[in-house]
């Protein structure tokens, strides 16, 4: 084979580019830190690492979701620990106004602390987070969700929701949607009152001083069986001693006969200030049991009567709003004072309920809280995990390219200097 002196020229500058390239590829890797600078440099580990590029990003996003729900969460809990404390300086003047020496106008002045309690109990439950959006909206985010006044309470009207039962949720791992927010419905209006199974009230003509509790259940399963749970105990004196009756309301009959009521005196139990009125059947009475009791202080009048109804949901605003209106109505005669009495009594139930409705969405929002923060440490951990396999898939070994390249530039030296050599020969050299 005939080399020619253009073949040795032509190979030795393909020679020199292919050294010089490998050499600057292998500097560019150096420079970078990776390995794969083109997907050709490593087909599978390319299309791998773009995976794990891929997921790590949806890990990323995750971790903005559960940043969020962290901070939705922890502003929530803000404000219901702020309720909470509202709630119980409301339970503290409930009490502090049923205090038989004060004055008329020492519980007017009660109710306007508590009415400025009921307003910052309202704005609480129209507060917005840091992009305009309500809270306890539910999804009708954008519009406020709570309009009134104690005075459109106390004239009948309850407080008005404009939002909705719905929850808000964010997406804070592949398979799990946590909700960040609770309606305001769920927080400030379905709230048992009374005991939570019965509520107990007294009629507007009660001329006596009888103050009922709230009563209580005894039996669960009974209450719950309770064919009939609508009842009024009907006050009766003679000579000198006060016996009761228990009525069903819905057909007029008394419990302890099975006939209409007013029953005759002789099926009336006794009545003991303060002693447990059991609403069960007792020696020949007709066989019921409601499984519940309460008791009823004080000295009722004949004709008074006491009512126990099942309870049904009151919002927070109606049971601030009807304290309001007790230590704000007029009179300090024995009948004015045992219907304070009974009202206080009332309230103070129903702040309780209230408050432990909201140690239950506290409770609910806490919970929601460590998951996030159990999801978020399972994100770290993926989040060190990918970086890992992206360093094994893309980044160099800093000893073995250095090394490459210290070769390459003495092959690439080499190669210059052999082909300076070899493009010097000439037989012309040899003619003299």
């Amino acid at each position: 084979m005939r080399v020619s002196t253009g073949m040795i020229f032509d190979a030795g500058v393909a020679s020199i580019n292919r050294q010089t390239a490998s050499l600057l590829h292998t500097q560019q890797q150096v420079a970078s830190g990776r390995r794969i600078l083109t997907p050709s440099d490593d087909p599978v580990a390319a299309a791998r690492a773009l995976e794990v590029t891929q997921a790590s990003d949806v890990v990323a996003q995750f971790k903005q979701n559960q940043d969020y729900a962290t901070s939705a969460l922890g502003l929530e809990e803000t404000y219901l620990t702020s309720t909470g404390g509202i709630l119980a300086r409301a339970r503290e003047l409930a009490v502090l106004g049923g205090n038989s020496s004060l004055s008329v106008s020492d519980r007017k002045s009660i109710a306007t602390e508590l009415r400025m309690h009921f307003d910052a109990l309202l704005n609480i439950a129209n507060s917005t987070d840091g992009t305009g959006n309500h809270i306890f909206g539910g999804f009708m985010s954008s519009t406020t969700p709570f309009g009134g006044s104690v005075d459109n309470i106390l004239a009948g009207n309850e407080i008005a929701y404009q939002g909705d039962d719905g929850q808000r949720k964010l997406q804070v791992s592949p398979n799990r949607f946590i909700e960040v927010s609770n309606s305001g419905s769920d927080v400030f209006r379905r709230i048992r009152n009374g005991n939570g199974d019965f509520v107990t009230g007294y009629t507007a003509g009660n001329t006596g001083t009888g103050v009922i509790d709230s009563g209580s259940v005894t039996n669960q399963a009974s209450w719950n069986a309770a064919t009939t749970k609508n009842i009024e105990v009907r006050m009766t004196i003679t000579a000198g001693v006060t016996s009761y009756d228990l009525v069903d309301t819905a057909s007029g009959d008394s419990l302890l006969t099975g006939a209409a009521a007013p029953a005759p005196l002789v099926s009336q139990r006794l009545f003991q200030p303060g002693q447990p009125i059991v609403l069960q059947s007792q020696g020949a009475e007709p066989a019921f049991d409601l499984g519940a009791s309460l008791a009823i202080t004080g000295d009722p009048a004949t004709g008074d009567s006491f009512s126990i109804v099942p309870s049904s949901s009151q919002s927070i605003f109606a049971t601030l709003s009807k304290l309001i209106g007790a230590l704000e109505a007029p009179g300090a005669s024995p009948v004015a004072n045992t219907k304070l009495s009974n009202e206080i009594g009332f309230a103070v139930t129903n702040i309780d309920k209230a408050s432990d409705n909201i140690l239950r969405v506290r409770a609910q929002v806490g919970s929601r809280m460590n998951e996030v923060d159990s999801i978020a440490n399972l994100t770290q951990d993926l989040e060190l995990q990918y970086q890992q396999t992206l360093s094994e898939l893309q980044d160099i070994d800093y000893a073995k390219t250095i090394t490459d390249l210290t070769r390459k530039q003495t092959n690439l030296e080499a190669a210059q200097l052999s082909f300076a050599k070899i493009s010097q020969l000439s037989l012309f050299n040899y003619l003299r």
